[in-house]
């Protein structure tokens, strides 16, 4: 039995009402906290640390979920995060899942500044611009984590990083790998080419093929793939940013990709590329 405190917190609470408040945008940004529900994204918060300061703040866990998951809880103690034992309804109302899973984290925010990506010299990127789904924000992210990407770049003109649905849909990889968010997408281009890195704009209608790039060997360099708005793509001035507008080949009859599977098979392109030419870059994390 995980001892997390003597008694239930009630839902009247001070701490439930700052917690629930998190599922509105500018409360979060306020605030610069952010909620984590679920095993998974609670586990990697309560592992994660930014500049020596742990990134999970406080844990409202179900008396169940604290016996099935006393693991994670005693991680989270260990964190430094307060714990709150709280009923099935106190939870389900910070909550924002339809089925709540019994823990749900307050964390503070992990953007990284855009100076400090460009600083480390990244090879692989993602940059999502106009993108406004949190959900394919946040799974765009995970195929990043997933490809071994350095970094992630959001414009300002794409959805918070913080939304509910961006973070389920991550399942725990906001805390993988950098992420700058609010950047103005010409900048965010500037920066990457000055550091050397190759901008690919991923778009149906690209006057490239994502089958002859790899054919032709020109995908080992570093690279940044620009991806935009799920129902309209890249606007035309973005693309003209770019040094290529690349399309994913469709070789059976579907009209064309969604924006995570496109996502997903250039980052692992490019990540395959890399390796080929003779780059370190691992798909597999420890």
């Amino acid at each position: 039995m995980v001892s997390v405190g003597p008694e239930l917190i009630s839902p009247r609470s001070a701490r439930v009402s700052a917690a629930r408040r998190l599922a509105k945008r500018n409360f979060r940004g306020k605030e610069r906290l952010f909620l984590a529900e679920g095993p998974q994204a609670v586990r990697e918060a309560a592992a994660h640390r930014a500049q020596g300061t742990a990134t999970l703040v406080e844990l409202f866990t179900t008396p169940e979920a604290a016996e099935r998951y006393a693991d994670i809880v005693g991680a989270a103690r260990d964190a430094g995060a307060r714990v709150h034992l709280a009923s099935d309804e106190v939870v389900a109302d910070i909550s924002t899942t339809v089925t709540p899973q019994g823990l749900v984290g307050v964390c503070r925010f992990l953007d990284t500044p855009f100076e400090e990506i460009l600083a480390a010299r990244p090879r692989l990127v993602a940059v999502l611009a106009h993108v406004r789904d949190p959900g394919n924000a946040g799974t765009v992210l995970r195929c990043a984590d997933a490809a071994g990407a350095d970094a992630v770049v959001l414009t300002d003109a794409s959805v918070d990083l913080y939304n509910p649905k961006a973070v389920r849909a991550s399942v725990g990889s906001h805390f993988h790998l950098p992420v700058a968010v609010g950047v103005p997408v010409e900048r965010a281009v500037t920066g990457l080419r000055d550091a050397g890195v190759r901008l690919l704009a991923a778009d149906g209608a690209g006057d490239r093929d994502l089958d002859e790039e790899l054919d032709k060997g020109a995908m080992g360099g570093p690279t940044a793939w620009i991806f935009g708005n799920e129902a309209w793509g890249l606007p035309e001035e973005t693309r003209a940013l770019a040094d290529g507008v690349v399309r994913v080949p469709i070789h059976g009859k579907a009209e064309s990709l969604n924006l995570a599977t496109a996502a997903a098979v250039c980052l692992y392109a490019s990540a395959r590329a890399q390796r080929a030419a003779g780059g370190s870059r691992s798909v597999t994390r420890s």
